[in-house]
């Protein structure tokens, strides 16, 4: 079909030539500037064929766009009328030597074009038996110098030639073609296959030129940089100014291409890559290949792996410390309980329950920790659900009444999004810890319990102790595992309450405050539901 196309565009294009031609020699006949030996033999002969030329010329537009018949056919009729109507101009004209000859070299050069195989070869050996019939006429029928065998042989020589190198090249013309054609399939079916996949990745890419033009974004970088609506082609900067900016630092500071780095001022925070590309190794057009990750994605992929990891630990834990722990905890009461032990024993008898029940409490903190990826969230009001844990703990730790009291300075009752359970764990921990440092106190033992939030504010729970505060070279370790400031702690209650407190999308942290220590829990945008009246 594509073949057929540019066969009739061809058509077309000769079919112009012919009227061009036809009609620059009506125009030069009559107005008398019809160069020698143009029809000087025969002028009336010289001027039929020039119109029956152009009467031909004109009416086969007619066929040309119909269409019909196929262009092969009318191909043959051309050509043999090109043949019969410049033989007798050339015979008109005084014979081969006139030149008119030549315009035989274009027409058979134009059949080899669109004709394949033999036929090409066909006319132009008929051409040149024209030719040379055109001699044997004039050497009959006319004066010796009207002809010229020589000359006559080297033009038929000449259409021959011009035959056969015109349909190699058209067939080499054709085959490159269709070699472009299937690349260019190949091509255009590559790059709807790579538009698919880029578009179906979580992962954001763009493609920015050297002008930092925006030439492909998929949806998963629209959605990370909350650009939805905007084109392609326009300027990094109306997608993310942050963004822009990262690309100017990347390119003045000669970054490894294969370095993220993470920004926290864009609508999410994102880990980004850069990735220098070029167009055929000219770093003139050189480009940019940007990766956009989403930061809690990939801290929370991160996380399930460790949580993979740690259930497998607990499972040990559990089947291999613990049973046995059991044992010599058991053992160490039944010996304690002996009339017959003396007094000096039974003080390492109290050891060894006091260091197996430490060891059984790293255990099951240890096991907690398995537990952080099972959450189960429900709404909660703040404001009702301190009062009642604060009553709760007063009912176990007596003490904890004439110490903790709750500081509401919140606008409203407050809702949010968490896990009850860890809530509790969470809050017993940080009290448990503001307790014991409120007791090392100079002053009357306090620890407040604030919540604070709403009317537009982030709402937060702080636990504050007027304790000792904590040493400047501890507080980078607070919440690392197993680290502990104290003799009987287990170095996991701040660990696992921070670990419980990003599995609700919250956020724990330390602070010191002149003569208090604070511990913050966050909650996020996303854990807040709100306030009501």
């Amino acid at each position: 079909m594509e073949q057929n196309l540019k066969a009739w565009r061809i058509m077309r294009l000769l079919t112009v030539y012919r009227i061009a031609l036809a009609l620059l020699l009506v125009a030069l006949i009559y107005t008398g500037y019809l160069p020698e030996p143009l029809g000087e033999s025969y002028p009336g002969l010289f001027l039929g064929a020039v119109f029956a030329y152009a009467v031909f010329a004109v009416l086969a537009i007619y066929p040309l766009l119909l269409r019909t018949p196929d262009f092969t056919w009318q191909v043959y009729v051309h050509t043999c009328v090109d043949i019969l109507l410049f033989t007798l101009m050339m015979h008109a004209s005084g014979g081969v030597s006139s030149g008119v000859g030549m315009l035989l070299v274009v027409s058979i050069a134009n059949a080899s074009m669109l004709l394949a195989g033999r036929l090409s070869v066909f006319f132009a050996a008929l051409a040149s038996l024209a030719v040379l019939g055109e001699q044997f006429y004039s050497q009959i029928h006319g004066t010796p110098s009207a002809y010229n065998y020589s000359m006559a042989g080297l033009l038929g020589l000449t259409l021959l030639v011009t035959s056969v190198l015109a349909a190699v090249l058209a067939r080499q013309a054709r085959e490159n073609a269709d070699l472009a054609h299937a690349r260019g399939l190949d091509l255009a079916n590559m790059s709807e296959l790579t538009e698919q996949v880029i578009s179906q990745m979580s992962t954001g890419v763009l493609v920015v030129d050297q002008q930092q033009h925006v030439r492909l974004i998929n949806q998963a970088a629209r959605r990370l940089l909350d650009a939805p609506s905007q084109s392609l082609g326009a300027p990094l900067q109306h997608f993310s100014v942050e963004l822009n900016l990262q690309l100017h630092l990347w390119c003045d500071e000669t970054i490894h291409q294969h370095e993220k780095r993470r920004i926290d001022t864009l609508p999410a925070s994102l880990l980004v890559q850069i990735v220098r590309i070029s167009s055929g190794g000219d770093s003139r057009k050189a480009g940019v290949l940007i990766f956009l990750e989403d930061a809690a994605v990939v801290e929370d992929q991160s996380q399930q792996l460790r949580l993979a990891a740690l259930g497998r630990l607990t499972a040990g834990i559990a089947h291999e410390i613990r049973n046995p722990l059991s044992a010599i905890r058991h053992a160490g009461a039944l010996l304690s309980e002996s009339s017959h032990l003396p007094a000096e024993d039974q003080r390492l008898t109290d050891i060894i329950q006091d260091n197996t029940a430490r060891v059984n409490r790293i255990v099951e903190d240890v096991l907690q920790l398995g537990n952080r990826d099972r959450i189960s969230r429900e709404a909660l009001t703040l404001n009702h659900w301190l009062r009642h844990f604060l009553d709760e703990l007063a009912c176990i730790y007596p003490q904890v009444s004439d110490v903790v009291r709750l500081d509401d300075q919140s606008d409203g009752l407050i809702r949010v999004y968490f896990d009850s359970g860890h809530l509790h764990q969470i809050l017993s921990n940080l009290c448990r810890n503001a307790l014991d440092f409120a007791a090392c106190s100079t002053d009357v033992p306090e620890v407040i319990v604030r919540l604070s939030g709403g009317g537009g504010r982030m709402t937060f729970i702080e636990v504050v102790n007027n304790g000792p505060p904590v040493a400047q070279q501890d507080r980078e370790r607070l919440f690392e595992p197993f680290f502990t400031t104290t003799a009987k702690g287990t170095g996991l209650g701040l660990y696992l309450s921070r670990e419980l407190a990003q599995a609700n999308q919250c956020h724990l942290a330390h602070q010191q405050l002149q003569g208090y220590t604070c511990f913050r829990l966050s909650f996020s945008a996303q854990a807040t539901l709100g306030e009501t009246e």
